[in-house]
């Protein structure tokens, strides 16, 4: 056998090994969890502004098989899930206008967990876009405080009112997680900048709910009027009972509160859809977060929110949250 035929056949293997590399499927995905699924008109709503003021805001990531997919995101079953916190300064209500994050707005954002990011941002990225991106989701309010003792029952009936919401994310400042340690605390960041959080004006109550329940209805985002996403919510890969062990587990010294509200996550058909092959390519070239920052604001993003957009999401049974993006 010849030294060019030899050459060829090991080039050949190795640019297959390297398309499965990139093009395997995700490992791990999982089926939505066991919900008994409520119908709306089986429950009452009542005015969420008749609640208390949150303590905390719980954010849940990476719920949904689609946006699992579409972001490429690896799932381990033996880890806790993406779980970050929102202030309280983001719940804003339908018809508010959000203000689009300037530069040194989203730098500030990032100083308050890392100075010296925010020093690298300063010198490199002056005029940081915030790729502004929108998320519909099912939110749920605690309507009695949590023990730890509840959280281990088996047979515990968590007492919840159900809410939707805009979970707005500054995509650039989540970005500068990848990488670290602290990847879901830059998430939080990301979505703590004011009014980033639209909620529904009514909180729906279940007369009959069960440890697994949930109302089993479609979620929507229209931008500009066109729909970005839609899909149900008996799609989700963990029940509230589920999340709310998570939560626990991560802030272990924070005591679950009546009023306290959890986001479930979104669907998939976000803006920063990216396809998994340039992930694991981005992954294998050695990228770090502000390589990886600079290709995705070098790249399109027509698809992210900008001043003047007029995003709106909707729940089956529930009014619509609309909000419009200004400077």
């Amino acid at each position: 056998m010849s030294i060019k035929l030899i050459v060829l056949m090991a080039a050949l293997v190795f640019l297959v090994g390297l398309a499965y590399s990139l093009f395997r499927p995700l490992p791990n995905i999982p089926p939505p969890a066991a919900f008994t699924c409520l119908e709306i008109k089986d429950g009452v709503f009542i005015p969420t502004d008749s609640l208390p003021q949150p303590q905390n805001i719980y954010g849940m990531g990476l719920t949904y098989r689609q946006h699992l997919v579409e972001t490429a995101a690896e799932y381990d079953p033996g880890a806790l899930p993406p779980i970050f916190k929102k202030k309280q300064h983001t719940v804003t209500g339908n018809g508010s206008k959000v203000k689009f994050p300037a530069a040194e707005d989203l730098i500030a954002a990032a100083g308050e967990l890392e100075a010296e990011v925010a020093e690298k941002l300063s010198a490199d990225f002056k005029n940081l876009s915030p790729l502004l991106d929108y998320e519909v989701e099912l939110g749920f309010v605690l309507l009695e405080a949590i023990s730890e003792k509840d959280l281990l029952d088996e047979s515990f009936v968590p007492q919840l009112g159900f809410f939707i919401a805009n979970d707005l994310s500054a995509r650039s400042v989540g970005l500068l997680g990848e990488g670290t340690d602290i990847r879901y605390e830059y998430w939080g960041v990301s979505k703590s900048f004011p009014g980033f959080l639209p909620l529904s004006e009514k909180i729906w109550i279940p007369d009959s709910p069960t440890s697994n329940s949930i109302p089993c209805i479609r979620i929507e985002t229209y931008v500009n009027g066109k729909v970005r996403q839609s899909q149900t919510t008996d799609n989700m890969i963990f029940t509230p009972l589920e999340m709310l062990r998570f939560i626990h587990q991560k802030y272990s010294d924070t005591p679950l509160r009546k009023g306290d509200m959890v986001l479930t996550g979104t669907p998939g058909g976000v803006a920063i859809s990216t396809p998994k092959a340039l992930v694991r390519l981005s992954n294998l070239l050695g990228f770090g977060r502000y390589k990886k920052l600079s290709a995705k604001l070098g790249g399109d993003q027509s698809s992210f929110l900008k001043v003047g957009d007029v995003v709106e999401v909707r729940g089956e049974g529930f009014d619509g949250v609309s909000v419009e993006i200004v400077f």
